[in-house]
């Protein structure tokens, strides 16, 4: 079984079927699995334009309910196919879709939160759910540090735009649309700041600050994964879990335990995660 399967356990067909698709290597559950993909991606995509279609009345709600209905049940499979309800529901992705379902269930009353549904992408690029499927052959390389950091990057950016459209848009201010806070957004986190378009008041000023300092906190890290990985192979060390190492590394630079290769073949003192 996978390293990121849950253990087999009790359960009828329906679990078993389920577990082998959420979580089984088969061509069939690779194709399911993609399939589940491109509608989580097509839920993304709703929630960054849900700013933009909020006038649309009835017909932004009703999807709105859809898609909460399509995600309720992806995340019940989910859950029952991992068999330990418990320690699924302390898995802090499942609580992201948990808060991202209350937020479709009350649109009306949460829109204002609706902004935090974008953390979806960050808990879907995060998931050993994406990296068995089409990340499968980076899972545990640079690639998917990159990919990581990159969504934790664009997630930010959205949650960053959706609040201060929240705050500031209609009220007085330079943000008069969605548009205004995603400009004013980019161009602090990257601290170009042409000030056409600024926040008023202490509050506005603490917002920018800290957009500024977490924006380039994330493109230090994004750059980090870009280069610093290079030349690193990736073997956990039995004595201490660390991940990274010289290609030409005798012994742990964490805790000196022997590492053991043979013609740059990894030895039984080095497991590949």
């Amino acid at each position: 079984m996978e390293k990121h399967a849950p253990a087999p356990g009790r359960g009828g067909p329906l679990r078993t079927r389920l577990r082998r698709l959420y979580y089984g290597a088969s061509a069939g559950a690779v194709r399911f699995r993609i399939a589940v993909l491109v509608v989580d991606f097509a839920l993304i995509a709703f929630f960054i334009a849900a700013p933009l279609l909020k006038d649309a009345g009835w017909a932004f709600y009703t999807l709105d309910y859809v898609i909460a209905a399509v995600l309720a049940a992806d995340l019940a499979a989910r859950g029952y196919a991992y068999g330990d309800w418990g320690k699924w529901f302390r898995r802090p992705i499942t609580w992201v879709d948990l808060f991202v379902l209350v937020t479709l269930l009350a649109p009306a009353w949460l829109f204002n939160l609706g902004f935090l549904r974008i953390l979806r992408l960050w808990s879907l690029l995060s998931s050993d759910h994406f990296w068995r499927t089409v990340g499968r052959r980076y899972d545990d390389t640079r690639v998917e540090d990159v990919t990581r950091a990159m969504a934790a990057l664009v997630t930010f950016v959205f949650i960053a735009t959706g609040f201060v459209y929240t705050a500031f848009a209609g009220r007085g201010t330079d943000v008069h649309g969605y548009v205004d806070a995603l400009y004013f957004t980019v161009t602090t986190l990257s601290t170009t700041g042409y000030g056409d378009v600024i926040l008023p008041g202490v509050g506005g000023r603490l917002l920018s600050i800290a957009i500024m300092l977490v924006g380039v906190t994330l493109f230090i890290r994004l750059g980090q994964a870009l280069f610093r990985g290079e030349g690193k192979i990736y073997a956990a060390c039995r004595g201490c879990g660390l991940l990274r190492h010289e290609p030409d590394a005798r012994f742990c630079r964490g805790c000196g335990r022997p590492l053991s290769r043979e013609s740059g073949v990894r030895g039984p003192g080095v497991t590949k995660l």
